[in-house]
């Protein structure tokens, strides 16, 4: 595309740029393409253990298995949790948990396979570390492993784990975790196999401006071969309880770089505004800063709340905030087509 950002130009209005004139062009390519249709999912997060190798120090989740807290939920509690969702509405549950150290790959065989025996929802789990640690472990390549998660049931995979592709940011905040290829790899070939996933970015871990944009551009990059993201999410990073620390980064500076991922990432369709890690009012502000959808109302979510930050979120809440923000509220599903509109 001829009339695309470059990185410089990228660089320069996040560095430079009006914010207020950032979300004018943000808002005015989404409703291009949405109107004003605001969608999000009803869903839940799952975390299956807390006990992770990985130890990041941006992370107030982790534990060591010998932790007196640490834990590894039960297939009947996995399976009660998903009842749970699909009483509630849910289409989706997202199971991803810390990486431990000694659970087979044919452990999540049998969660995926038994979940979907019993219920008919989506399973949009499990990270890109998660997929590299399970295929490490079962000594084969990350295809293979994706191909026998998606034959268990499988449907998607989250874009977590990306933080900043940059391995000197990487190196700094979680150097046990994948580096950049890593992840590039495990998403290039969930998508060579029709498993289609989301991509992630963490802002406020020490990144430059003109790192977020190279995050960006990989992202793209890769999206221009497989087409295979459907959305693109960044939420800033949570300091509180963790080893990193640090102070979290502005609201402004949050709006800024959603806009841009809006105007940058022409081939990526959707823009996630978070209010898990923003509150609601921000949350709804991301309506005009280029976000078209606003994610889930996450019926259960523990990874951000450990970090002491919980925003509660109903349905009716949900619609009234984007009708709040003059837009007209849809539920969809993973897909991002619409279940229904209120």
């Amino acid at each position: 595309m001829s009339n695309r950002l470059n990185e410089r130009e990228a660089e320069e209005l996040l560095l430079h740029g009006d914010p207020v004139e950032l979300g004018r062009r943000a808002d005015a390519e989404r409703r291009k393409r949405f109107d004003d249709t605001v969608t999000f999912i009803v869903d839940r997060n799952i975390n299956y253990t807390n006990v992770c190798v990985n130890e990041c120090r941006f992370c107030a989740f982790f534990r060591r298995k010998e932790s007196r807290d640490a834990y590894l939920l039960t297939y009947d509690e996995i399976l009660e949790k998903v009842r749970e969702t699909v009483e509630a509405g849910g289409t989706q549950v997202m199971i991803q948990g810390g990486l431990y150290p000694d659970l087979g790959l044919e452990y999540y065989e049998k969660m995926l396979s038994l979940i979907k025996s019993k219920y008919d929802i989506t399973i949009h789990s499990f990270t890109a570390t998660e997929i590299q640690h399970f295929a490490r472990q079962a000594g084969i390549s990350i295809l293979d492993c994706l191909k026998r998660l998606q034959a268990a049931g499988l449907d998607s995979l989250p874009g977590g784990g990306a933080e900043i592709l940059v391995d000197e940011i990487r190196q700094k905040v979680s150097p046990k975790k994948i580096m950049t290829e890593d992840w590039l790899h495990v998403m290039e070939c969930a998508h060579s196999i029709g498993m289609e996933s989301t991509a992630t970015m963490v802002i406020g871990l020490g990144e430059t401006m003109a790192q977020r944009v190279e995050h960006m551009e990989k992202i793209r990059r890769l999206q221009d071969r497989t087409g295979g993201f459907r959305a693109f999410i960044t939420w800033t990073f949570q300091p509180g309880n963790t080893e990193l620390g640090g102070e979290k980064t502005s609201g402004w500076d949050y709006m800024r770089t959603l806009a841009m991922t809006r105007l940058y990432m022409d081939n990526v369709a959707h823009i996630q505004g978070s209010w898990v890690t923003q509150g609601e009012r921000i949350g709804q502000l991301t309506l005009g800063f280029g976000a078209d959808d606003l994610g889930s109302i996450m019926l259960e979510e523990n990874v951000v709340r450990a970090a002491g930050t919980a925003y509660d979120m109903s349905i009716k809440k949900m619609a009234d905030l984007i009708r709040g923000a003059g837009k007209k509220p849809a539920q969809r599903d993973t897909e991002y087509r619409i279940i229904r509109r209120f």
